[in-house]
């Protein structure tokens, strides 16, 4: 099994020195659901929801969770993101949000992608509260990362 790479020789945290490695165009993306009841999709649906429009909000809160990634993670090294894209898609049985980041930079973008998903289901639960008390999310996960 490989070392962990966020834990110097005495055990304490340490972030990753990654300026040895080249500039190189990395890619993320990752998924993730919220299951919601009928009722509250319906009321997603037709924009009835009080605190506004659950679908635009979540995407654009998930963008801005990407781009402060950094500041969220302690060892997370701060990145030039020049794409984030933030999908949130209605189901039957809830939402499906998915992400992709990109930057030109020397370390990957995977907690941005990840970050992104996180906030904007969040933030769908943060909408949705007052009316569905059994939200469950889940099935947060990787789903792709490249570097070039």
């Amino acid at each position: 099994m490989s070392q962990l790479s966020h834990i110097n020789d005495e055990g304490k945290a340490n972030m990753v020195d990654v300026g040895h490695k080249p500039q190189q165009v990395r890619t993320a993306k990752a998924s993730g659901f919220i299951a919601l009841q009928p009722e509250t999709i319906r009321l997603i649906k037709e924009s009835l929801i009080k605190k506004g429009d659950v679908i635009t909000i979540a995407e654009i809160a998930g963008i801005q969770a990407a781009k402060e990634t950094s500041r969220l993670i302690p060892l997370c090294h701060p990145l030039q993101l020049t794409k984030v894209e933030v999908k949130a898609e209605v189901q039957e049985n809830g939402v499906l949000v998915k992400s992709m980041t990109k930057c030109i930079g020397q370390t990957g973008v995977e907690m941005e992608a990840l970050t992104a998903v996180n906030v904007a289901l969040l933030t769908i639960y943060d909408m949705c509260k007052a009316v569905d008390k059994n939200m469950v999310m889940g099935d947060v996960k990787l789903d792709f990362k490249e570097k070039i």
